[in-house]
């Protein structure tokens, strides 16, 4: 019976597997990708009254779609808590979640989910009040600090002020939501989590202009997609619809000028636009896969700037999101 037990559970196994590694084809029969977003972070995922959701990791979704569908538009995005994220995305209840998510060797190795890349270098910072008169992180001893809990950014700050030996009276909330609120309020000296959320929290704030951004980053907080493990092709094709947005800013592709790209002579090109090559078919799109993501989307460096950068509300420095050859760590494998 033992034996049995085993074989059925093996079984069950492989048949769970066989069922994920499904999921290119039933976002085309569906014609609708489910994308778990944020919905509370203005820059990277945030519906507005009318219901149209904008954000960088909102793009991705969008960039998705336009690659396995040929419009960004059909996408049907899901506004998930940091608690709930994960557990939508094993359950199947989204697609792929695009939403501001660390990527840590723990969620890579024991929730059944891989990251597919990063579409954001980020690291946790402080928020406080100019009447506190701080200018670093470390004057913060003693201070209360409001934090969403169930985040890395609860457990970044305990090590923080640990390592530095200093006292910390944290005041965890549910959601970020509660945590801005609170700290808005004048319950906490200060409010914490990923320097891109404080960029974006701020302009919530009843004053933004009452309000610094200290400048020490105290944690690498690579953000970006992630699927379920057990599907190799939907990975590999999040992964490159993400390497084609950065490859295609490289090489000097913009929404404006795709379609002139397409007569170009040069090899690299010529490869991405699909005149050369079966590289789209190899990933179960066709030809002009990655066209359709900078024609319908953009590049990197566009979804970039009009989400999170100088030209948006936001206004933050591309810094370390800069391509490899500009001064930054945001680098491609190449499309051959």
């Amino acid at each position: 019976m033992k034996r049995i037990a085993i074989l059925l559970a093996l079984a069950a196994i492989v048949f769970a597997q066989g069922a994920s590694a499904q999921t290119l084809k039933t976002v085309k029969q569906r014609g609708m990708l489910n994308c778990g977003a944020n919905g509370t972070l203005a820059g990277f995922g945030l519906p507005d009254a009318q219901g149209h959701w904008t954000g960088l990791d909102v793009d991705v979704c969008r960039a998705i779609a336009a690659a396995v569908l040929n419009d960004p538009n059909k996408v049907k995005f899901v506004p998930l808590t940091a608690k709930d994220r994960f557990t939508a995305l094993q359950s199947g209840e989204v697609d792929v979640l695009s939403r501001n998510t660390t990527w840590t060797s723990s969620r890579d190795s024991s929730l059944g989910l891989s990251f597919t890349g990063v579409d954001y270098y980020d690291g946790q910072g402080f928020m406080v009040r100019k009447s506190l008169k701080v200018n670093s992180a470390l004057e913060l001893n003693g201070a209360s600090i409001c934090v969403q809990q169930g985040t890395t950014t609860e457990l970044n700050l305990a090590d923080y002020f640990r390592a530095h030996k200093m006292q910390v009276k944290t005041v965890t909330f549910a959601t970020a939501n509660e945590a801005v609120k609170s700290y808005d309020a004048g319950r906490c000296d200060a409010y914490t989590t990923d320097a891109s959320g404080l960029y974006a929290e701020r302009l919530r704030l009843a004053n933004p202009a009452d309000h610094i951004i200290l400048p020490e980053i105290i944690s690498k907080e690579p953000l970006g997609p992630v699927v379920r493990q057990g599907d190799d092709q939907w990975f590999t094709v999040v992964k490159w619809v993400l390497f084609a947005m950065i490859n295609a800013e490289e090489l000097g592709i913009t929404q404006k000028n795709v379609d002139d790209m397409t007569k170009s002579t040069n090899p690299a090109i010529k490869r991405f636009v699909g005149t050369e090559g079966n590289y789209g078919e190899q990933l179960g799109l066709t030809k002009d896969w990655a066209v359709r993501i900078i024609k319908l989307v953009g590049n990197y460096g566009e979804v970039f700037e009009r989400n999170v950068g100088e030209g948006s509300p936001l206004k933050i420095n591309r810094g370390l999101n800069r391509l490899w050859d500009k001064g930054g760590i945001q680098y491609a494998p190449p499309i051959r």
